[in-house]
């Protein structure tokens, strides 16, 4: 099982989820986030003043897969997510030992 955790600008996130849906995802996580990377935030000016604003919104997004999802899950996120413009996101990939569904007791595939 691998847990994908993708970062990306808010108003990719429904186009992501959908994406997700049709190539079988039963579940995913969302979490709002700031932060920054390459593009280092921005500057903007509000009621004349001028300040930097450093850490963006994002959208943390994470779900649990079975191995042989893992590839259609990493291209729908890919190409629903993308803009071609700088602050697309990020996606990681990590290892799952063991899942447990707390209701029922199930365990790793079937708890997904």
């Amino acid at each position: 099982m691998k847990k994908i955790t993708a970062i990306i600008k808010p108003f990719k996130l429904e186009d992501v989820r959908e994406a997700l849906s049709k190539v079988g995802v039963k579940g995913i996580t969302v979490t709002e986030v700031k932060g920054f990377g390459r593009q280092k935030g921005h500057t903007e000016l509000y009621r004349g003043a001028e300040y930097v604003i450093d850490f963006l919104p994002k959208v943390k997004l994470e779900a649990v897969v079975s191995a042989d999802q893992l590839d259609p899950c990493l291209e729908a996120i890919t190409n629903a997510a993308r803009t071609g413009k700088i602050g697309d996101g990020k996606i990681f990939i990590e290892n799952i030992d063991r899942v447990i569904r707390i209701r029922t007791g199930e365990e790793n595939e079937e708890a997904l």
